[in-house]
């Protein structure tokens, strides 16, 4: 049970895709990892007697947050590959599906050997919470103990977190596809059972159907896999859907029933509001309304997708807004240059202005505010978590961030502020220039899960 909270500060978070919500004086109350009073616009001078007003235990105490310092709600980052942190940097100039051949597949299967899997899961793990992130949708590696390994630490270590086997049985190399069909659903069934096991409400580790492409799995195990989501429709799915022009190809050429990844997914029954559908960046006005229509959640990875050979890929997430599907952000960093989820927004704006520019100024660039939400809210939405994370509305669980920006209080922050900033100053420098050192406390569900102090 996480003990009682109360600060009292600058609260920045999301109330919607374009409107951010900057309170200069708020005094927040967390109870049982909940927030339980959001009191805005309270003065210094008041804060005691508004605290006493809420007739909470007298061992309670505010905390006054420092100058410099402000909350904001923790980071979600909705398509990640886990086995790839100890990847991060390699296959520069090699096209997606080569990348995947003589980069991943290689090192994914390393994590056979499940004392190599605990290491690098666990410092994956703590990185991640250390640059901010609370919640987390992972790929693990096709082995099961691996994957229940990686769960097992997530609980452990209290972050919030999808986890599921990647499923491919065709299309890769021997030493690491499943061994067949069969295995590959029955593994998969493993870890749901040994997740459900282990945090029986999904409080926070949740199991996730995760075939890695259609190109890695056969026609039956698309379909044992929709039978898997059928018969569970509380499972979270995901999968990489057009994330690149040989990838499209490559998949139609496998299944020529079909013109389009969208109507492939729909048939095999893995397509639905609980679906988590990473990159999208090469869509059909037909694909968008199928997406629409379903409610699926797209996972935009601006890092990977530029960095990683095939092209500029820029998503086409303005249209994505206008449309309504729920988008958040993902670091995918074994296929970028960063595992950062303010990196991510940083390179979501970049890309937005070049999709402008694509787009003869149709699709306008990205603002603050848009990237901010993409990275809280947008990803809490896409997960299906907006009604218990992604801002500070009352009744929310306790996900967030302690952000400090002054030099002098933090010798090692880059961030540069002066005195006469505002608050939305600070916040933007933050935003645009500030990185894990600037991330002070961690919490999730109102625990303290990573801290610099």
């Amino acid at each position: 049970m996480a003990s009682p909270l109360a600060f009292y500060g600058p609260v920045i978070h999301s109330l919607s895709s374009d409107e951010v919500e900057i309170i200069d004086r708020a005094l927040v109350v967390v109870q049982d990892g909940r927030i339980t009073a959001l009191q805005k616009d309270v003065q210094k001078t008041e804060v005691d007697n508004v605290f006493s007003g809420l007739k909470l235990s007298s061992s309670l105490k505010v905390r006054h947050l420092s100058r410099g310092e402000f909350i904001i709600p923790g980071f979600v980052d909705t398509h990640n590959h886990a086995p790839q942190w100890a990847m991060r940097g390699l296959g520069r100039g090699l096209h997606i599906l080569e990348w995947l051949d003589q980069v991943t597949f290689p090192n994914e299967a390393k994590f056979k050997d499940p004392e190599y899997a605990r290491r690098i899961y666990s410092d994956c793990v703590e990185g991640f919470i250390q640059q901010g992130i609370t919640t987390v949708s992972y790929y693990g590696s096709l082995h099961g103990e691996a994957t229940r390994i990686l769960a097992d630490i997530c609980l452990a270590k209290g972050q919030r977190a999808f986890v599921g086997k990647c499923n491919m049985d065709r299309n890769a190399p021997d030493y690491y596809k499943d061994l067949d069909t069969e295995e590959s659903l029955r593994v998969t069934e493993e870890c749901i059972a040994h997740i459900r096991s282990i945090d029986p409400k999904s409080e926070l580790v949740t199991p996730i159907l995760t075939p890695r492409f259609a190109i890695c799995c056969n026609n039956d195990l698309l379909t044992g896999l929709g039978e898997i989501a059928s018969r569970n429709p509380d499972l979270p799915i995901q999968t990489h859907f057009n994330e690149a022009e040989q990838e499209i190809n490559s998949t139609l050429g496998l299944f020529p029933e079909f013109t389009n990844e969208a109507d492939l997914y729909a048939h095999f029954k893995l397509l639905s509001r609980k679906s988590i559908l990473a990159h999208c960046t090469h869509m059909t006005d037909y694909e968008m309304t199928k997406l629409s229509e379903l409610d699926c959640g797209v996972a935009h990875c601006p890092i990977a997708n530029t960095t990683v050979g095939g092209g500029f890929m820029a998503a086409p997430i303005r249209e994505f807004l206008r449309r309504g599907i729920k988008v958040g952000l993902g670091t995918d960093s074994g296929g970028g240059f960063s595992s950062s989820i303010l990196d991510a927004m940083r390179q979501a704006f970049i890309v937005s202005n070049a999709k402008e520019l694509m787009t003869n100024g149709k699709d306008p660039s990205l603002s603050l505010e848009e990237c901010f939400y993409m990275a809280t809210l947008g990803g809490a939405r896409v997960c299906c978590l907006d009604g218990e994370i992604g801002n500070f509305q009352v009744g929310k669980q306790f996900d967030a961030l302690v952000v400090s920006t002054v030099k002098q209080a933090r010798a090692r922050v880059n961030t540069m502020t002066e005195d006469e900033d505002s608050l939305r100053m600070t916040f933007e420098k933050f935003l645009m220039s500030g990185d894990d050192r600037n991330i002070t406390e961690v919490y999730a569900r109102g625990r303290l899960i990573g801290s610099q102090n």
